[in-house]
């Protein structure tokens, strides 16, 4: 087997190996297993995180935080912050960091503030159980699930070092978090047009 040729069926890679690796597609490492992401997303998928992205974006000028959009890759380091260590490489849709000395030229390294992660076909069990997982275990502060074509919003919060669900939020309902004081993100808007 090549360094650039990854065999999907082994189940211990690491951040080491993944910078190897020569794809003609999008991957992500949750805890040593390769995981092919969904192609291209639809309109209603890129229309959502433009929408989120462009919210939060103006809403983070001239302070600490910084939000990024995908393809940007989170390191969710457990034993060390080597490389040959990290087992675990996501790229989330949306995510906001609120700690500047966890970002490096490659991207984030640790957890994120806020993670934002758009469902798409294809993707439901790897976004609602792998990543679940390793966000919380990470300490990721706020995982938000969206369901574009559903219209809806779950936010799961660390409390305790576990996730504890929010209600269901959809059209008509408006999102704060402690995280970014004074951010809004009005549903409405992310929902306007039905696709």
């Amino acid at each position: 087997m090549k360094a650039e040729e990854p065999d999907y069926s082994y189940g211990k890679y690491t951040y080491a190996d993944y910078l190897k690796w020569r794809l003609d597609e999008q991957v992500e490492l949750i805890k040593g297993k390769i995981f092919k992401m969904s192609p291209a997303p639809k309109r209603i998928h890129q229309k959502v995180s433009g929408e989120i992205f462009y919210t939060i974006y103006n809403c983070l000028k001239g302070q600490k935080c910084e939000v990024y959009s995908a393809p940007f890759d989170v390191r969710l380091p457990v034993k060390s912050k080597k490389n040959e260590d990290i087992v675990t490489v996501v790229q989330p849709d949306i995510c906001v960091i609120c700690d500047p000395t966890k970002l490096d030229e490659a991207g984030c390294i640790g957890a994120p503030n806020i993670v934002i992660e758009i469902l798409s076909k294809g993707n439901n069990k790897k976004e609602l159980q792998n990543k679940y997982e390793v966000y919380e275990e990470s300490g990721v502060q706020e995982y938000w699930v969206i369901h574009p074509e559903e219209q809806t919003v779950l936010i799961y919060t660390l409390v305790n070092n576990h996730y504890q669900p929010s209600r269901l939020f959809t059209r008509g309902d408006e999102i704060k978090t402690p995280v970014l004081p004074g951010f809004v993100l009005i549903l409405d808007d992310v929902f306007e047009e039905e696709l």
